[in-house]
């Protein structure tokens, strides 16, 4: 029993998985998620709503894409698809000014995602003129969830699988890249894209299995609200993975991967925290 916990020690001092539960704790990971799922359900939703509403091609509007995330089939995919509103209702009754709004709460979001970022790389805040960049994040990430819902149909097994897996590693790690102004090295941002990627595919096989059961119990239970606090508990883990693969990566990087070398390249640059 000695050896063998003297074992799990050796290992858990080699991984430097302290370092990695520390700076979790120093982020808030927990309440940076609740934060993101706020904001998501908030001002990043309606402004997805209005965009797959005005889309001709992809029918079902916001609810596929909503479904689709969460790998929600049958009558879970019904009761999520009648919280929302119809495509042409909700195009018919968005006025330009409201649709300004709605844009202009994305980019809000955005910046929520940057200064995360930011935090987990320990540099200092980006000026205000670079809201260009959270604007440009949020188109990017509109086009990403876009395609993920158009080739729903298309593309079948292996192939949408390769597609997803493809573009979800291109889109996080640039997404890094550009919202941290290109800060931080391509190659310390791949292992945090990785990540992300491989957490939202356990998220997604999570979601399967206990959202789908959970959204329609809640239905019965506690009507339109049920189902709202089932995707709001999914957004709270988006939100986790999204973080946490990022903070993985960046501990991956010093620890692991390059430690000498990203210390050496990195450890000069202003704004630069402790990790």
């Amino acid at each position: 029993m000695r050896r063998w916990r003297r074992g799990l020690h050796r290992a858990w001092v080699w991984l430097r998985a302290g370092a990695l539960l520390e700076h979790g704790r120093e982020l808030e990971l927990m309440h940076r998620a609740m934060g993101f799922a706020t904001l998501a359900l908030v001002t990043l939703a309606p402004l997805l709503i209005v965009v797959a509403a005005a889309d001709p091609l992809v029918r079902g509007g916001f609810a596929s894409w909503l479904t689709d995330g969460m790998g929600l089939s049958g009558r879970s995919a019904r009761v999520v698809t009648d919280v929302i509103s119809p495509p042409r209702k909700v195009i018919g009754t968005t006025s330009v000014w409201g649709a300004v709004l709605l844009a202009a709460f994305g980019v809000a979001f955005g910046g929520s995602v940057q200064n995360a970022y930011e935090r987990i790389w320990g540099l200092a805040a980006g000026p205000w003129h670079r809201v260009w960049r959270q604007a440009t994040w949020l188109v990017v990430l509109t086009g990403y969830l876009y395609q993920e819902v158009a080739t729903k149909e298309a593309l079948h097994g292996g192939q949408r699988i390769a597609l997803s897996t493809v573009s979800g590693i291109a889109f996080f790690w640039w997404g890094q890249r550009f919202l941290l102004g290109g800060q931080v090295r391509w190659r310390a941002l791949l292992p945090g894209a990785l990540a992300t990627v491989v957490g939202l595919v356990g998220l997604r096989a999570f979601s399967y299995l206990v959202f789908t059961p959970l959204i329609v119990t809640n239905a019965l239970s506690y009507g339109a609200v049920g189902t709202v606090l089932v995707v709001e508990s999914w957004l709270i883990g988006v939100g986790f993975v999204l973080y946490g693969g990022a903070l993985f990566g960046r501990w991956f990087t010093e620890h692991h991967w390059m430690p000498a070398h990203h210390r050496g390249d990195e450890a000069h640059k202003p704004g630069r925290g402790k990790y």
